[in-house]
């Protein structure tokens, strides 16, 4: 990899207070009571045993949201991961230099990580992936159920996919611009450089090999010598 935890380590995160920001306007934060009815939707009634699978193909690949019993490789036809979740202000970007965040978008495919949630505490995990990818409502990148191919099996998983009509759908973009984006935004979290660095890093470690990220990494790390090398 061409962008490493050097060029991660110009970008450090930035100091806020211990307050959580209000969500956006428009936005509202999800209470328990929105979660349990995400999750009676999602699952139904009679979930208590069943396998329940989780589709990952960014942050949660290395950073997961809940307990998980099982994890297996994936490949999801019909959508793609992209950068096209915009424009994050808070998390991983400022108001000067807003982040993009990935989310899956419709055509193509997806090669990711299928977890299976543990079937004795499956609304416990749920909840947990619920408050760290649903904070906000209505969400820009709402659950649904894709079919997964994992070796000889066809799993169907929850993932979270965008939605164009969220007002947060970020399209049309050049590489260059992308790249351009996520070599500057930095927040609370981290910088948008860590999260494509992990994303990556980790991807490669599972044996997937994505040529988009791939890249990206190499165009960030480029514009981060360029902001900060210059002179050496």
């Amino acid at each position: 990899m061409r962008l490493t935890q050097r060029h991660v380590g110009y970008l450090q995160p930035v100091e806020t207070s211990e307050q959580m920001p209000p969500p956006p306007e428009g936005m509202r934060a999800a209470t328990q009571a929105d979660h349990d009815a995400t999750i009676a939707q999602l699952l139904g009634p009679d979930r208590d045993g069943r396998e329940v699978w989780i589709f990952a193909y960014g942050s949660l690949i290395w950073k997961p949201a809940c307990d998980f019993v099982e994890m297996r490789n994936g490949l999801v036809h019909g959508w793609h991961r992209a950068f096209c979740l915009g424009w994050n202000t808070r998390f991983r970007g400022s108001d000067e230099n807003p982040g993009l965040m990935l989310a899956l978008d419709r055509g193509g495919a997806c090669n990711g990580v299928l977890y299976r949630l543990p079937p004795d505490c499956i609304d416990a995990a749920m909840t947990s992936l619920l408050e760290r990818e649903m904070g906000w409502l209505p969400s820009a990148f709402p659950p649904r159920w894709v079919n997964a191919r994992s070796g000889e099996r066809t799993i169907r998983a929850l993932t979270f996919c965008i939605d164009r009509q969220s007002g947060r759908y970020v399209s049309g973009l050049s590489n260059q611009e992308i790249a351009a984006v996520l070599a500057r935004a930095v927040g609370n979290r981290g910088s948008m450089a860590e999260y494509l660095h992990a994303t990556v890093a980790h991807l490669e470690q599972v044996g997937i090999h994505d040529p988009h990220l791939w890249q990206l990494q190499a165009l960030v790390a480029e514009q981060i010598e360029a902001a900060y090398e210059a002179d050496r």
